[in-house]
């Protein structure tokens, strides 16, 4: 399988990296600093012609085939770069959902940066079985009026919309009765409290409480019950490593330990191994969901395969920077305590593994 550029690809590519050497400075990509800073990236990102690649050209995208989303991501990753926001899962969601009118209201600004986002779907009692939520949406004339609190929701504090998941109908089959809204966060009855995480990160999380909050009925995303379906659409995007990008960057990280490791004249630990062997089987993995994609194939429960994937690959990369640089390194010690996180993030691994275990090799439920 030939994964050299085109010539327009490699063009591109030569443009991007011209781009970033001149851009890239102004930007720190970790910690609190990278979330302070997403929207203003995001917008730079944009404006230099280098985000919403492979979206639909009437919403403000350029479509791009999406090896030109790979391409960006990795020359990110080389050039140190914050990776680009991630919202292609919400773009999925709504393109595959939402009406024509509230496609046209709300996906240019969500490509463009004018109007940023946050998801609004985990509650404290509804992570991984998100079909348990409780926010509820109540009918009052042509709004829903909404109670309840979500957690963990990235860019809550910042968000100006949320696309959100309610329960409308509470008799229903738990699976049937939720529905799918866009919500203004800019509103009374809306509380933000950040989450501080163990790596020291206090302004990537947050958790969000409904308390009276309003949204017009003309902004639900289909029909009353079509929650369940609109929620399988954004995390199965959500965990596709290739829409992620992340598999350049853990290659990075094993390289620069590494190259540590060789500086201070020390053996070569096992972890280190173990991890660079795990980051070359994702990105070989990523590439053949990108010929795939290029084929027009498409995955609805192997995201779960995926997604498992990229939890072993960065709990490995986690444990090498530990065994290399044990906690000297802040920037290292923080790449293994946020990868501890990633076996909960998008759906625990012990729920993926049963969506593998039902949906694909179709055994038993016990």
């Amino acid at each position: 399988m030939d994964f050299r550029d085109s010539a327009e690809e490699a063009a591109f590519r030569a443009r991007l990296r011209e781009w970033l050497a001149g851009n890239v400075a102004d930007f720190k990509a970790t910690g609190d600093d990278y979330w302070h800073q997403a929207g203003r990236w995001h917008t730079a990102l944009y404006e230099g012609g280098f985000f919403g690649l492979s979206w639909p050209k009437r919403f403000g995208g350029q479509d791009l085939a999406p090896v030109y989303d790979v391409i960006l991501d990795e020359e990110l990753a080389i050039a140190g770069a914050p990776p680009r926001p991630s919202l292609g899962y919400l773009a999925h969601g709504l393109g595959a959902h939402a009406s024509d009118e509230v496609q046209l209201r709300f996906l240019p600004g969500m490509i463009n940066g004018s109007e940023r986002w946050c998801q609004g779907f985990s509650e404290p009692g509804a992570g991984s079985d998100l079909a348990s939520l409780t926010t509820r949406a109540e009918l009052d004339g042509d709004e829903y009026v909404i109670h309840g609190h979500k957690i963990w929701t990235s860019y809550s504090d910042v968000a100006d919309w949320c696309l959100l998941l309610a329960r409308t109908d509470p008799d229903a089959p738990r699976h049937k009765g939720i529905s799918g809204f866009i919500i203004s966060m800019h509103q009374p009855g809306i509380e933000q409290r950040p989450l501080k995480m163990i790596n020291g990160v206090s302004a990537e999380f947050g958790q969000v409480l409904f308390d009276g909050a309003r949204v017009p009925a003309a902004n639900m995303v289909g029909k009353p019950g079509d929650g369940w379906k609109l929620a399988m659409t954004v995390v199965g995007h959500e965990r596709e490593p290739s829409t992620l990008g992340f598999s350049a960057r853990y290659g990075k990280t094993v390289r620069a330990l590494a190259k540590t490791a060789a500086a201070a004249g020390e053996t070569v630990p096992d972890d280190l191994r173990w991890g660079a062997v795990q980051a070359e089987m994702l990105r070989l993995h990523v590439r053949r969901r990108l010929s795939e994609q290029l084929d027009g194939v498409t995955h609805t429960s192997d995201g779960s395969l995926d997604k498992l994937l990229m939890t072993w690959v960065e709990q490995s990369v986690g444990h090498a920077a530990l065994a290399v640089t044990g906690t000297r390194d802040a920037e290292m010690l923080a790449t293994y305590l946020y990868s501890r996180s990633q076996s909960v993030m998008g759906g625990t691994s012990q729920i993926q593994k049963n969506i593998v275990a039902g949906r694909i090799l179709g055994l038993p439920a016990s």
